[in-house]
């Protein structure tokens, strides 16, 4: 069996080399604990993989898949689909670009994060999405107004995630400073920094090409969700 780039199936390579002790599901399929992280992933092609994730979505809750490709979902799942563009620093490490004190954001600040993530949408953020990696944030007085850190961990890789602000902070590029710590940081653990985007999101791609990134993959992103039983009327 050929050996895959560990960031072409991100998740698995997450949860089998430096986050695997986030997962207590087994060898076929592994997935975050879902106050974490919605992500989940098959160990290969195979019928029996799949169909042991597909047994490890809990009930009243949806998963998210990252792969280069993705097999038609079973008749008791809901799908959805998107393309996703991987991007991965290639360029000098970005320097900071604003003069801004940035703070790091832990489990004292998790609500905030959590109330600042469903207001601007970044991606999947759940209540301790923040223990996946290290995080930083922006602060005007107590209020938290932008922030941004690290999600999937692989072998040499390290995932920069959750880049947000707040829209009455908008257009003073604290996301360009957030990012550039962050991958700095990623580069001084001798890591390589990279990231996903929604290939129509024309701004977002501008900026991280701006800041060293360069497209690597196109992935699928897709989210299911286990059909939920109809029972039969009496």
């Amino acid at each position: 069996m050929s050996r895959f780039h560990p960031l072409d199936r991100p998740i698995w390579s997450a949860l089998t080399s430096r986050q695997a002790h986030f997962d207590t599901q087994g060898t076929l399929a592994r997935r975050f604990p879902p106050e974490v992280s919605p992500f989940i992933a098959a160990r290969d092609s195979s019928p029996e993989a799949w169909t042991d994730l597909v047994r490890q979505i809990p009930a009243n809750y949806d998963v998210s898949l990252l792969e280069p490709s993705m097999p038609s979902p079973p008749d008791t799942v809901t799908a959805i689909e998107r393309p996703l563009l991987q991007m991965i620093m290639a360029a000098e490490p970005p320097s900071s670009t604003k003069d801004v004190a940035l703070v790091t954001l832990g489990d004292a600040d998790a609500a905030e994060m959590l109330a600042l993530a469903t207001l601007t949408k970044p991606g999947p953020f759940r209540t301790r999405t923040h223990t996946m990696g290290r995080f930083l944030g922006i602060r005007d007085g107590a209020r938290l107004v932008a922030m941004g850190g690290e999600r999937l961990a692989t072998d040499g890789f390290t995932e920069i995630t959750a880049l947000c602000t707040h829209p009455d902070y908008r257009g003073k590029a604290y996301g360009k400073t957030l990012l550039a710590a962050l991958a700095n940081r990623i580069l001084a653990d001798g890591l390589t920094p990279f990231l996903h985007t929604y290939p129509t999101n024309d701004v977002a791609i501008a900026m991280y090409n701006a800041m060293g990134f360069e497209p690597r993959a196109r992935l699928v992103h897709a989210v299911w969700e286990r059909k939920v039983a109809l029972t039969a009327r009496a």
